[in-house]
Protein backbone atom coordinates (compact mmCIF):
# COMPACT_ATOMS: atom_id res chain seq x y z
CA UNK A 1 0.00 0.00 0.00
CA UNK A 2 2.86 2.34 0.79
CA UNK A 3 4.45 1.52 -2.70
CA UNK A 4 1.35 3.10 -4.37
CA UNK A 5 1.12 6.28 -2.39
CA UNK A 6 4.71 6.68 -2.63
CA UNK A 7 3.68 6.26 -6.65
CA UNK A 8 0.65 9.14 -6.73
CA UNK A 9 -2.24 7.04 -5.89
CA UNK A 10 -4.81 8.54 -3.65
CA UNK A 11 -8.16 8.02 -2.29
CA UNK A 12 -10.44 5.53 -4.24
CA UNK A 13 -7.78 4.90 -7.23
CA UNK A 14 -5.87 3.53 -4.08
CA UNK A 15 -8.47 1.02 -2.92
CA UNK A 16 -9.49 0.13 -6.50
CA UNK A 17 -5.92 -0.70 -7.28
CA UNK A 18 -5.15 -2.90 -3.75
CA UNK A 19 -8.60 -4.29 -3.84
CA UNK A 20 -7.85 -5.46 -7.12
CA UNK A 21 -4.71 -6.54 -6.87
CA UNK A 22 -6.00 -8.49 -3.73
CA UNK A 23 -8.63 -10.28 -5.80
CA UNK A 24 -6.21 -11.43 -8.18
CA UNK A 25 -3.77 -12.43 -5.71
CA UNK A 26 -6.40 -14.67 -3.94
CA UNK A 27 -6.50 -18.63 -4.39
CA UNK A 28 -9.99 -17.99 -2.78
CA UNK A 29 -13.23 -17.78 -5.08
CA UNK A 30 -15.62 -15.26 -2.78
CA UNK A 31 -18.48 -17.07 -3.89
CA UNK A 32 -17.15 -19.98 -2.47
CA UNK A 33 -15.13 -19.12 0.14
CA UNK A 34 -13.48 -21.82 2.38
CA UNK A 35 -12.61 -19.89 5.29
CA UNK A 36 -16.48 -18.64 5.56
CA UNK A 37 -17.92 -21.50 3.22
CA UNK A 38 -21.67 -21.52 3.33
CA UNK A 39 -23.54 -19.34 5.35
CA UNK A 40 -26.93 -21.49 6.44
CA UNK A 41 -25.05 -23.92 7.30
CA UNK A 42 -27.85 -25.85 9.62
CA UNK A 43 -29.10 -29.77 9.36
CA UNK A 44 -29.23 -33.36 11.02
CA UNK A 45 -27.99 -36.97 10.04
CA UNK A 46 -30.24 -39.62 11.70
CA UNK A 47 -27.15 -42.63 12.31
CA UNK A 48 -30.50 -44.90 11.56
CA UNK A 49 -31.15 -43.81 7.80
CA UNK A 50 -28.45 -46.17 5.66
CA UNK A 51 -27.54 -43.57 3.80
CA UNK A 52 -25.84 -42.41 6.63
CA UNK A 53 -24.14 -45.69 7.49
CA UNK A 54 -20.39 -44.40 7.16
CA UNK A 55 -21.11 -42.47 10.37
CA UNK A 56 -21.52 -45.48 12.74
CA UNK A 57 -17.76 -46.15 13.34
CA UNK A 58 -15.16 -43.37 14.11
CA UNK A 59 -13.08 -42.49 11.31
CA UNK A 60 -15.59 -42.53 8.95
CA UNK A 61 -17.21 -39.61 7.34
CA UNK A 62 -19.72 -37.97 4.62
CA UNK A 63 -19.72 -35.32 2.31
CA UNK A 64 -22.89 -33.77 2.31
CA UNK A 65 -23.67 -30.02 0.83
CA UNK A 66 -19.82 -29.76 0.25
CA UNK A 67 -19.35 -29.97 4.39
CA UNK A 68 -16.70 -33.29 5.67
CA UNK A 69 -18.65 -34.77 8.62
CA UNK A 70 -16.59 -37.13 10.39
CA UNK A 71 -17.25 -39.42 13.27
CA UNK A 72 -13.74 -38.52 15.52
CA UNK A 73 -14.93 -40.90 18.64
CA UNK A 74 -17.56 -43.16 20.07
CA UNK A 75 -19.40 -39.92 21.08
CA UNK A 76 -17.98 -36.95 18.59
CA UNK A 77 -18.27 -35.78 15.90
CA UNK A 78 -16.49 -32.84 13.18
CA UNK A 79 -17.73 -31.06 10.29
CA UNK A 80 -15.70 -28.92 8.18
CA UNK A 81 -15.84 -27.33 3.78
CA UNK A 82 -15.14 -30.01 1.55
CA UNK A 83 -13.82 -26.51 -0.02
CA UNK A 84 -9.68 -26.16 0.68
CA UNK A 85 -8.44 -22.88 1.31
CA UNK A 86 -5.26 -24.29 -0.63
CA UNK A 87 -6.80 -23.65 -4.15
CA UNK A 88 -10.33 -23.94 -3.62
CA UNK A 89 -11.10 -27.42 -4.66
CA UNK A 90 -13.65 -29.63 -3.18
CA UNK A 91 -11.60 -32.43 -2.31
CA UNK A 92 -11.36 -32.24 1.81
CA UNK A 93 -11.52 -35.85 3.59
CA UNK A 94 -11.56 -37.05 6.77
CA UNK A 95 -8.59 -39.72 7.30
CA UNK A 96 -6.07 -40.17 9.91
CA UNK A 97 -7.84 -37.97 12.31
CA UNK A 98 -7.81 -34.88 10.60
CA UNK A 99 -9.06 -33.34 7.19
CA UNK A 100 -6.67 -33.66 4.52
CA UNK A 101 -7.13 -32.23 0.67
CA UNK A 102 -6.74 -34.97 -1.63
CA UNK A 103 -5.06 -32.33 -4.19
CA UNK A 104 -2.09 -30.76 -3.04
CA UNK A 105 -2.12 -32.64 0.51
CA UNK A 106 -3.41 -29.82 2.46
CA UNK A 107 -3.93 -30.87 6.40
CA UNK A 108 -6.14 -29.62 9.04
CA UNK A 109 -7.37 -29.92 12.68
CA UNK A 110 -10.60 -31.05 13.54
CA UNK A 111 -11.34 -27.20 14.10
CA UNK A 112 -9.87 -26.27 10.24
CA UNK A 113 -6.63 -24.79 11.88
CA UNK A 114 -3.97 -25.94 9.11
CA UNK A 115 -1.06 -28.21 10.08
CA UNK A 116 1.08 -27.60 6.68
CA UNK A 117 1.99 -24.74 4.14
CA UNK A 118 -0.87 -26.01 1.86
CA UNK A 119 -2.97 -25.94 4.59
CA UNK A 120 -1.85 -22.60 6.41
CA UNK A 121 -5.15 -20.33 5.71
CA UNK A 122 -7.23 -23.03 7.50
CA UNK A 123 -10.85 -23.89 6.69
CA UNK A 124 -14.48 -23.47 8.20
CA UNK A 125 -15.11 -25.58 10.45
CA UNK A 126 -18.80 -26.03 12.01
CA UNK A 127 -20.12 -27.08 15.13
CA UNK A 128 -21.49 -30.67 15.28
CA UNK A 129 -23.90 -32.05 18.37
CA UNK A 130 -24.26 -36.29 18.87
CA UNK A 131 -27.63 -36.79 20.72
CA UNK A 132 -29.16 -40.03 20.73
CA UNK A 133 -28.52 -41.63 16.87
CA UNK A 134 -28.75 -37.68 15.71
CA UNK A 135 -25.88 -35.47 14.97
CA UNK A 136 -26.91 -31.52 14.28
CA UNK A 137 -24.27 -30.08 12.09
CA UNK A 138 -24.42 -26.35 12.25
CA UNK A 139 -22.95 -22.45 11.91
Amino acid sequence: MEFLKSMGFKGASLLAIYCGASAISSCINEAGDPTNGPTAIDFTLDLNDPANAQLLNTGGYLVINKIVVARVSTDAFAAVTQVCSHENRSKVVFRNDEFYCTEHGARYTLEGKGLNSEGKKGIKAYNTEFTGTSVHVFA
